[in-house]
């Protein structure tokens, strides 16, 4: 997994409210376990009409955003039914971060294992920085060190991360990356358990 330290990057606005798994990545897109390649369901039906033509009036369509590694978006993103390729799709897409004022609870724990950081925050906090993301400047600055998302205008709001998850972006580690850290314990206990339980082989 990619570590998540600092980002430089264009945030797009989508200001709609409970866009939910099956609007990130559409159900036809779930055949396949492999993380790559998804970013081309993202926002499929959103995206594309009825003949696969992209949509001039979606937002990721737009010239100023087919860059964008922020999404700026609306409350409870990510709701619906469980699917791990959601952020799946959007990292494959190029998005790295999702702002919003508040997101579904199993959307937001999968975000931390597959490099893609959910900052959660004020709603008048979203407002502005969406107001921002649709002015002439669209580059934002995203600081997971600090803890900070600067709009162009100079503006930055700070953001609250459990410590656990923020060190699991910034080292790149999913949970089975976490748990191999701990390796050497892991085998110097294996290695006490069988001589102090040696009935059990």
């Amino acid at each position: 997994m990619t570590p998540f330290t600092r980002l430089q990057a264009i945030a797009a606005p989508l200001p709609a409210a409970n866009v939910d798994t099956d609007q990130i990545i559409p159900k036809q897109f779930l055949a396949t376990v492999e993380r790559t390649g998804l970013g081309k369901g993202l926002f499929y039906d959103l995206r594309f009409d009825g003949d696969g033509n992209p949509k001039e009036d979606f937002v990721l369509n737009q010239p100023a955003y087919v860059k964008a590694g922020v999404l700026i978006a609306g409350p409870n993103f990510g709701c619906g039914s469980s699917r791990e390729h959601a952020p799946w799709a959007l990292t494959d897409f190029g998005l790295r971060c999702v702002i919003a004022p508040s997101f579904a609870d199993i959307f937001y724990n999968n975000c931390f294992n597959n490099g893609l950081l959910p900052i959660v925050l004020p709603q008048d906090a979203v407002d502005r920085l969406m107001d921002e993301a649709r002015g002439g400047n669209h580059m934002f600055a995203v600081d997971l060190y600090a803890q900070t998302v600067t709009a162009p205008s100079g503006v930055a709001f700070t953001f609250e991360i459990e410590p656990g998850r923020k060190l699991k972006l910034l080292e790149g580690l999913d949970d089975i990356g976490m748990t191999l850290t701990k390796d050497e314990d892991i085998a110097s206990y294996e290695q006490r358990r069988k001589i102090q339980t040696a009935w059990l082989r």
